[in-house]
């Protein structure tokens, strides 16, 4: 346990560097375990501090800390935050000139760095450790998850570490981070990174400041569109399963008015890698793309992402969304959902082929998937239970009538039919697809269930059996969304078929017809006039009540003027606005206004370094701002 003056000491270094006079949860419990030498397993969600916990004990420890991370931008992203706060850092990587890897590396062969970022394909080669072994004092491996098989993100790479860091001192301390593990996926971090006798550091997995909604899929560019409109402000993120899906959209959005980049895999690099860039920069607000985009991108200020198709895996989901909201400010997350895109993922997994045990485990993290965009059950609960943890976290109040506030469930957006009424739909769909002998697709089997006169059911003469039109009133959209959950259910299940995905009723299917059984259906509950993100039924401690009261006593022109500053400054040093300050930040310094130097101190995210750097512009921005 440390010591009073032990935290002391953490606590002055954290507002010397970050501006902070306090840790967040784990953060000082995690950094207290490496400093004294031990190792270390901490799992905090997006935007809960990871970094930190290696990078003040680089400061603490003598020697070097060797940070292993899977991306280049990760890896630049977090250099120029540590030099720009006076920590001496560098990255090696295939984008830095030879003559900048070698100064580098001869900086951390003579002591004076105090982080080395490396990529685990790189570190592997095997010249770097025993060049800088004497100096090594801690060993960081962030997105540890990746050398899990029942990761989202396995790496094989990862589970050579083991061996390399066998070249150390065995006194060194060895640190794992991710954003989201579950227990056998923290098992598997200790095995295969060998870890020993770890402390364990499992933060809360929700994002209280995130506003989830699951809704069907139907016009997909007008509904991203209507989200992009609601957040005017920050950034937006659309994720999309395909290249081509993600050209279209950001075409169609374009044509809409929103200033949308696309991002995929079979761009020209460099272009690739300018859009990147530019959304960082902030000088795009919107990208979409493939999920290859957003991992170790740390723009702050996301203040939405849509996923137009389905993640496959809650592993995927959160960390996906999770790159809104980083500086603790609402942000709305919505996932799209259509069954279809399942059996996508299925094919996708067919392809690959993977070996027995990791198919079970993408399989089944598929059904999780599913299963999250379609129960009628508190977003935040699912999410948080998924990862072994229990809602509302501890210490907060418990949930109300209007459940969590922040989720389209517990604002009455999503409503639930009663078990009969459930059951009586469910089995009149299935008896479509048994009479139409489950040889067609979605689009055919709700125009039976509507009774509708098409060329294709003449042909078929479907429009003489008994169950067309068996739920004429009923709408489209709403019948889709039943099919789908019916498919998430198991009742019913799609087979590809020359490419068509043909609906097949399921043994478990016969069996609720036959002898009845619950079934869980809900729909979205179509209102008109809703204006604001949280909807008419927003109740107190929702996303829109948070975010009101995160912009109290601030003065939001003053607010636009200090981000224009910020911008300025990021221009001119060649980092990302964020590297400056924060949006959190910035609202503090449009609360306070300050006018002398001394005011800056307590804001929280400006620290000494910050304070002398950017201190002048801040006060000159402030006055000017009032003098107008």
């Amino acid at each position: 346990m440390p010591t009073a003056s032990d935290t002391a000491r953490l606590t002055q270094l954290l507002q010397h560097y970050w501006g902070y006079d306090s840790f967040r949860p784990h953060q000082e419990q995690a950094i207290s375990q490496v400093v004294g030498g031990g190792d270390c397993l901490l799992v905090l969600p997006t935007g809960g501090g990871k970094s930190l916990c290696y990078q003040l004990p680089a400061l603490v420890r003598d020697g070097l800390t060797v940070v292993v991370s899977p991306l280049i931008a990760l890896m630049d992203d977090q250099v120029a935050a540590a030099q720009n706060i006076g920590i001496a850092a560098a990255a090696l990587h295939s984008q830095r000139s030879p003559a900048e890897r070698q100064e580098s590396m001869r900086e951390a062969r003579s002591g004076r760095l105090r982080l080395l970022y490396i990529s685990p394909e790189r570190l592997l080669i095997g010249d770097i450790l025993p060049q800088v072994r004497d100096h090594c004092c801690l060993v960081a491996v962030d997105e540890a998850h990746c050398v899990s098989h029942w990761g989202h993100d396995f790496r094989p790479e990862y589970r050579q570490l083991h061996d390399a860091f066998a070249q150390l001192d065995a006194s060194i301390p060895r640190m794992a981070l991710t954003a989201t593990a579950t227990p056998e996926v923290q098992r598997d971090m200790v095995h295969y990174l060998g870890l020993r006798d770890p402390a364990h550091f499992v933060g809360h997995p929700d994002r209280a400041n995130l506003m989830y909604r699951s809704i069907p899929r139907r016009r997909v560019a007008e509904q991203i569109a209507q989200v992009a409109q609601r957040h005017p402000e920050g950034g937006g993120i659309v994720y999309a399963l395909t290249r081509k899906e993600v050209e279209k959209l950001a075409q169609e959005l374009r044509s809409r008015g929103i200033d949308a980049q696309a991002y995929h895999a079979g761009m020209e690099a460099d272009h690739r890698r300018r859009v990147q860039q530019d959304f960082v920069d902030e000088t795009v607000p919107v990208v979409v793309a493939t999920v290859a985009f957003g991992m170790g991108i740390d723009r702050s200020n996301v203040r939405w992402v849509v996923h137009a198709g389905c993640p496959r895996s809650l592993e995927h989901y959160q960390q996906e969304s999770g790159r809104a909201g980083r500086d603790g400010l609402p942000a709305e997350c919505v996932l799209l959902f259509g069954a279809g895109d399942l059996a996508t993922h299925r094919h996708f997994i067919d392809v690959d082929a993977p070996p027995p045990d990791r198919r079970q485990a993408l399989e089944d993290q598929l059904r999780a998937m599913a299963r999250f965009a379609t129960t009628p059950v508190c977003r935040h609960q699912l999410l948080s239970e998924y990862f072994g943890a229990i809602y509302p976290p501890p210490g907060q109040e418990a949930q109300g009538e209007a459940g969590c506030g922040a989720c389209d469930v517990c604002l009455g957006e999503t409503t639930i039919l009663d078990d009969a009424m459930a059951e009586d739909v469910a089995r009149k769909l299935i008896a479509v697809v048994w009479h139409t002998k489950g040889g067609f697709g979605l689009a055919h089997v709700v125009a039976v269930a509507l009774g509708r006169n098409t060329v294709g059911i003449r042909r078929h003469r479907h429009d003489q059996l008994s169950v067309h039109g068996i739920l004429s009133h009923c709408d489209e959209a709403t019948l889709r969304t039943w099919l789908d959950q019916l498919i998430v259910q198991g009742l019913l299940y799609q087979e590809r078929s020359d490419g068509f995905a043909l609906l097949r009723m399921s043994q478990e299917g016969k069996t609720l017809c036959r002898d009845g059984g619950r079934v869980r259906l809900s729909q979205p509950q179509h209102r008109k006039g809703r204006k604001a993100a949280g909807g008419e039924a927003r109740s107190t401690g929702s996303s829109q009540d948070v975010d009101e009261a995160a912009w109290q006593g601030v003065d939001k022109g003053l607010f636009d003027a200090l981000r224009s500053m910020r911008m300025r400054i990021a221009k001119a040093d060649g980092v990302p606005p964020y590297v400056i300050f924060h949006d959190t930040t910035l609202r503090e310094l449009a609360r306070v206004a300050p006018t002398q130097l001394w005011e800056l101190e307590g804001v929280k995210g400006v620290g000494q370094r910050k304070s002398e750097r950017y201190g002048a512009a801040v006060i000159a921005t402030v006055q000017e701002y009032q003098g107008r």
